[in-house]
């Protein structure tokens, strides 16, 4: 990647707002980050942040700025973050390093559920396959804020239910909906290019999960309908301390 990994000042408009407002740039943006397959996850955060594209259109895909409104009312509210200004509060590293509690959690939980004997044949190819890509992602959230000169946050210890296939289907559910939510929580919020390149991918693979999960369980791919809705850091952190064993 040639973005650099520098945070920019508090004077500086967050990566979204830049990208929103500045076609040459989307263009260049989404070809580093992916090209075709990145364009839909941007799509998604330009939603969760209001689908207002400053006037600039494109983007690899239909135009936001005429799009449906999202559920969650649009522009800054869509995270429903206190402060959901990029320019003040949380940084790539605070982002980063919350990203990284989830993805902790997401491995602990498929190694926990591998290791249950509840699941056999496609299914445990499955969530093997689904462990492997958190364990990617983790690799890669580490490596980012290491590049920012942040210091990760340590491991987690952590302790899920085993109680049935179901349940555990279930739980599989509610992480990896919760995860593609908590990623368009900070869409708005990351000040880095290269951090919302990072987030896009990994937020465009949780929705994938989430979806083939849903899929077990009879339950829609899109159950929010047209928009995804977010949640903000304080919603999810809730949600998913009582897996936290210590």
């Amino acid at each position: 990647m040639h973005e650099s990994t520098r945070e920019p000042g508090r004077d500086e408009p967050g990566a979204m707002e830049e990208l929103a407002r500045d076609p040459s740039s989307r263009k260049r943006f989404l070809k580093m980050a992916g090209g075709a397959g990145a364009a839909s996850a941007f799509a998604a955060f330009l939603a969760a942040c209001g689908g207002n594209d400053g006037g600039g259109g494109g983007g690899g895909g239909k135009q936001t700025s005429t799009a449906e409104p999202s559920p969650a009312g649009g522009g800054a509210n869509a995270s429903r973050e206190p402060n959901a200004d990029p320019r003040q509060g949380t940084s790539d590293v605070d982002i980063l390093n919350y990203a990284l509690r989830l993805e902790y959690l997401d491995t602990a939980f498929y190694a926990a559920a591998i290791e249950s004997g509840l699941f056999r044949g496609r299914e445990r190819v499955m969530l093997q396959r689904f462990r492997e890509n958190e364990q990617a992602h983790l690799k890669t959230v580490r490596s980012t804020i290491e590049k920012l000169g942040g210091r990760p946050v340590a491991r987690l210890e952590t302790k899920f239910p085993m109680g049935s296939r179901l349940s555990v289907l279930r739980l599989a559910s509610k992480l990896e909906n919760g995860g593609a939510a908590a990623y368009l929580g900070q869409a708005n919020r990351i000040r880095s290019k290269e951090v919302l390149a990072a987030a896009l991918s990994i937020h465009s693979v949780e929705a994938r999960h989430a979806a083939t999960v849903d899929g077990l369980l009879g339950l829609p791919p899109a159950p929010q309908g047209s928009f995804a809705l977010p949640l903000t850091m304080e919603e999810v952190l809730g949600e998913t301390q009582r897996f936290v064993a210590s």
